[in-house]
C-alpha cells in the first residue's frame, strides 16, 4: 500500500474534481462516442502523463460518469501508464531510440485501434 497509495489518493483527488467541476455536456461532446478523433486524442493526452494503473482507475470512472465513451478512456488510461515519457526514459537506458520509437508506434496504434472497437462495439 505504501507504493501505490500516494497514486491511488492524486487520482481519487482528481477524479473528485472531475466529478465535481467539469460539466458533462463539456466532457460529453469533447470525448464522446460520437467524436472519431476523440480516441486519438485521449492517447496524445495520456503521453506525457504517469500514473498506475491503480491511480488511473478513479479519474477513468469519474470521466466516464461525465460522458466520456468507454473506448475512449480505456485507450486514456493504457496510454498513461505504458506509453508516457517517463516509461521511454526508462526504457532508453536498455533500448536504442530506434527501436523505443517503432515500440511506442506500435503501442499508439495498438490503443487507439482497442479504442475505436470498444467504442464501436458498446457504442
Amino acid at each position: 500500500m505504501t507504493r501505490v497509495g500516494p497514486y491511488v489518493l492524486v487520482g481519487v483527488g482528481v477524479g473528485a474534481f472531475i466529478h465535481g467541476f467539469v460539466p458533462a455536456d463539456f466532457l460529453a461532446g469533447i470525448a464522446g462516442k460520437e467524436n472519431p478523433l476523440a480516441v486519438p486524442v485521449a492517447v496524445l493526452v495520456g503521453i506525457p502523463l504517469y500514473s498506475n494503473a491503480a491511480g488511473t482507475i478513479p479519474i477513468v470512472q469519474a470521466l466516464m460518469a461525465k460522458g466520456m465513451a468507454m473506448g475512449t478512456a480505456l485507450a486514456l488510461m493504457m496510454s498513461i501508464t505504458a506509453l508516457s515519457l517517463p516509461e521511454m526514459v526508462i526504457l532508453r537506458r536498455v533500448l536504442k531510440p530506434k527501436l523505443i520509437a517503432v515500440f511506442a508506434g506500435i503501442l499508439a496504434v495498438s490503443f487507439v485501434l482497442v479504442g475505436l472497437l470498444f467504442n464501436a462495439i458498446i457504442g
